[in-house]
Parts: structure tokens; C-alpha cells; sequence
């Protein structure tokens, strides 16, 4: 071998090996583990540790002066002399929120987050999260192609419609999306063969037309979803059997198609979900009865080995829970609901169903909802006008049909929201062309119907969506 050649390799991997030491030696600093190398053991390093409370949601990032620090997630990030990374001694600090939660989306606020390292640890810091109330709601109506927009009283939850609602759409929108940010909503038109754009006002919810839309899509497009960070933005063609990816441009949420962003799904993909943390992209496939996995890498999907993966009878809708942990399947042929966890893992354990799964639902569901916690799920049954209701354990997935369910709806429910508050369900009813709104009990889960409900939709309500 060249000796020039053989020296560049031999300094490659000495490069390599040091960074993976660094990494497992920094990677293994955690809340209550004294770590010499992180800080405080005289290498001239200070662990920078917060009080972290409120926070639900996925992807908050804090940056001390301009560098990034570690990524919280989820409510398992909360508690004292969380580490949120390390400064040299004898320097300043000031810490500040670099990306707020999403999923839901939340507003952080960091206190006591600026002042000098000696030669110890850091603990004052407290970082405080709420949640952000919903404003708006969005609902595309397949059968006049437009889509109604309401305003949301965040306390009682009643619905009134937006000035110049509804908006017009495309040719039957049968999904819609609204990104993290609330700037945005995506609205598939099936026999359009596109996507809808909007800009959200901020103030009125009114829905306004992005440049260049509508955007191309795969032959039917079936269902839409963005990933956390409105990054990408992912839609299913029904009869090619494939999942497209689209850059939004942020400044205007206009949507580029990715170079190689097209790949195969499985047959009559019905449903597309983004896990909590943007890495995986799941689909349900309604003529396969299976649902397939891909890893996220800069906006395009990579198939998990051994996908697609055994769902149940015709899956029509599937979704997350706010952890990434756990999936949940609607089988709209077999009135079931089928969970898996252990999610997101690798094909050799993903085939992991949660105890007692598939359970019981009512006739035909189509449409899931997980509330913000995580602590409850819902089901519409098209076939039985009405919605069933679970309990779900954070540890173990396992869900229990809640002591009410199920709940009334107006006819032919179609599809189902949480507001990001855990307060409120929304269901589109396609049969009536309304829209009920429910609150929830907060201890039992249970719905009740709210003051008004149901509200005045347009022809053939058929996908919902909530925005803060």
C-alpha cells in the first residue's frame, strides 16, 4: 500500500476514534452523574443544569450566547439540575430559547439564565413551558372544494367562523396539515392531483394563497403531514402507492419537490404521520393492511428494513403519541384499533404489539387523534356516528376504553383534532356538514358536548386540523 495513502488512513481513524471516546464520555453526562469530563473535575468545564417545568412538548433547543445545547423533549425533561451542556470556567453565560417545542407547540421561557461561571457548576438556570392555546381551525370539505376556517374561544371552546371563510381549495381536498409554526396550511385535493398552500393571518385566521400553488402531486394524493421542524412536508399518492417529500421554503411556505423524494409506499397509502422528533416517517396502507417506516435523512425517506410491516384489515388513519413510542392503527374493515410500541426501533423488534391490541372500535373508524399528553386517544366510527375513547399508560401504550365511550357524533364522522391544549376535540361529520366540538373531562377523558356544537360546515367535511 502507499505509505502516503496507508498514513492519511492510520490519521483518519485515529480521528475517528478520539471524536467516538469524546462523544461517549460527554454523551454520558446526565442529571445526577458526576462527570469529570463534562465539568466541575478540573478540566476547566462547568455543567450548565435548569429547573425544567411544563414542558410537553418535542425539540426545544436553548443556545448560551450563540451555541446550542442540548435538545429537550417531551415531559421526561422536566425536573431539577437538568443538564443542559457545559461552558468553560470563567466565562459568562447567557441563556436563551433557540427553537421552541413543538408537538405541541409551546412557549418556553428561560429565568436566571445569564451570569458568570466561576470554577463550579451552574444550577440557578429555570426554564419554564406552556402551552400555547388554539386560535384557529381548519376543515377541508371534499364536496364544495374549499376549506371552512373558525376561530376558537380558547376558554370555552366554541367555534365561529372566520371573515371570508370558507376558502377556495382544489378539486375534492380530502386532507390538511397546518406546520408547527402555525404560518401555514396544506390541503390535498385527491382528483386535483395538488396541494393547496395558504399563509395563516396571525390575527383573523383568515387563509390567504401561496405563491405558486397549487403544488403537483402524485396521481390522488391522500393525505398530508409536515415534519416538526417545517422543514418537509410529506404526501401520499393513492394510486401510485408512493410518499412525495417537498421543501418548504420558510419565508413563504412554498413547496419544492425533493431531488429522489418520491418512494414507494405500499398499495392505497391512507395515511402519513411525522414522528415527534422529525427522524421517521410512518404510512398506513389501506389495500395492503400495512404500514410502512422510513428514516428521515435531510428531508428524504429511506425504507426501515423488513417494511412494509403487518397493520390490520384496510388501515385507514394512523397516528403517534406525543413520544414517538407508540403507534396507533385504525383498521377501518376489522372495527379495530391496533397498537404497536417500541417505536422508533429497527425492523428486527418493531413488530411489538402492545398488550390487548387490536381493540375493539365502532363501525368503520377513520380518523385517530392523541391528545398533547399523551393520555388519551379517539377513534371516529364513519359507521356508527359516534367516537370511542381510550386511556393511554405513558409507560406501556396499553389503552383502556374510557367508562363513557363511545360519544355521539352528527352523522358520517370523517375525521378527528386535539387542540394542542388537551381541552377540546373537534370532528368533522361529513353526513351533516358540521363540525362538533367537544371539551374534555379532564380526569376521566370523557366528551362533552360544547355550548353550540355542532357548527355550520361546507359540503362534505372530510379532513380537520388545529392550529395554535
Amino acid at each position: 500500500m502507499n505509505i502516503v495513502k496507508r498514513h492519511n488512513i492510520l490519521t483518519h481513524s485515529a480521528v475517528r476514534l478520539g471524536a467516538v471516546l469524546a462523544t461517549l464520555l460527554i454523551t454520558g453526562c446526565h442529571k445526577g452523574y458526576n462527570c469529570t469530563v463534562c465539568g466541575g473535575g478540573g478540566t476547566g468545564m462547568a455543567n450548565l443544569e435548569a429547573s425544567v417545568s411544563g414542558l410537553v412538548g418535542s425539540r426545544l433547543v436553548l443556545q448560551n450566547n450563540s451555541t446550542p445545547l442540548n435538545q429537550l423533549n417531551g415531559q421526561e425533561s422536566n425536573g431539577s439540575n437538568i443538564l443542559l451542556g457545559t461552558a468553560n470556567f470563567n466565562s459568562s453565560y447567557a441563556i436563551t430559547v433557540l427553537t421552541q417545542p413543538t408537538n405541541p407547540s409551546q412557549t418556553c421561557v428561560v429565568t436566571d439564565g445569564t451570569g458568570s461561571i466561576g470554577n463550579s457548576d451552574v444550577s440557578s438556570i429555570a426554564v419554564t413551558c406552556v402551552t400555547n392555546p388554539p386560535r384557529f381551525l381548519y376543515v377541508a370539505n371534499r364536496g364544495s372544494g374549499n376549506v371552512s376556517a373558525y376561530t376558537i374561544d380558547a376558554t370555552s371552546g366554541v367555534l365561529a367562523p372566520v371573515a371570508g371563510s370558507p376558502f377556495a381549495a382544489g378539486s375534492t381536498p380530502v386532507a390538511i396539515a397546518v406546520d408547527p409554526t402555525g404560518a401555514y396550511v396544506y390541503v390535498a385535493n385527491q382528483l386535483g392531483g395538488n396541494i393547496s398552500a395558504f399563509t395563516i393571518d396571525r390575527s383573523s385566521g383568515a387563509l390567504t394563497a401561496i405563491g405558486g400553488s397549487p403544488f403537483a402531486t402524485g396521481p390522488l394524493p391522500s393525505s398530508v403531514a409536515v415534519d416538526p421542524s417545517s422543514s418537509f412536508l410529506y404526501v401520499t399518492s393513492r394510486s401510485a402507492g408512493t410518499v412525495s417529500g417537498y421543501a418548504i421554503t420558510a419565508a413563504s411556505g412554498a413547496l419544492t419537490p425533493l431531488s429522489g423524494g418520491v418512494i414507494a409506499s405500499g398499495r392505497s397509502p391512507s395515511s402519513v404521520t411525522v414522528d415527534p422528533l422529525g427522524e421517521f416517517v410512518y404510512v398506513a396502507n389501506q389495500s395492503d393492511g400495512t404500514f410502512s417506516a422510513f428514516s428521515i435523512n435531510t428531508g428524504i425517506l429511506t425504507a426501515e428494513a423488513g417494511s412494509p410491516f403487518p397493520a390490520g384489515s384496510s388501515p385507514s388513519a394512523l397516528a403517534l403519541d406525543p413520544t414517538g413510542q407508540f403507534i396507533y392503527i385504525a383498521n377501518f374493515a376489522a372495527n379495530t384499533l391496533t397498537g404497536i410500541g417500541g417505536l422508533p426501533v429497527s425492523a428486527a423488534v418493531m413488530q411489538s404489539p402492545i398488550s390487548g391490541s387490536p381493540y375493539p372500535t365502532g363501525l368503520t373508524p377513520t380518523s385517530i387523534a392523541v391528545s398533547a399528553a399523551g393520555n388519551f386517544v379517539y377513534v371516529v366510527n364513519q359507521g356508527a356516528n359516534n367516537i370511542s375513547g381510550y386511556t393511554q399508560s405513558g409507560a406501556t401504550g396499553v389503552l383502556t376504553a374510557l367508562a363513557a365511550s363511545p360519544f355521539a357524533s352528527s352523522e358520517q364522522p370523517s375525521s378527528v383534532a386535539a387542540d394542542p391544549t388537551g381541552k377540546f376535540v373537534f370532528v368533522a361529520n361529513s353526513g351533516s356538514n358540521t363540525v362538533s366540538a367537544y371539551a374534555v373531562t379532564p380526569a376521566s377523558g370523557a366528551l362533552v358536548p360544547i355550548s353550540g356544537s355542532p357548527f355550520a360546515a361546507a359540503l362534505l367535511p372530510s379532513a380537520i386540523a388545529v392550529s395554535d
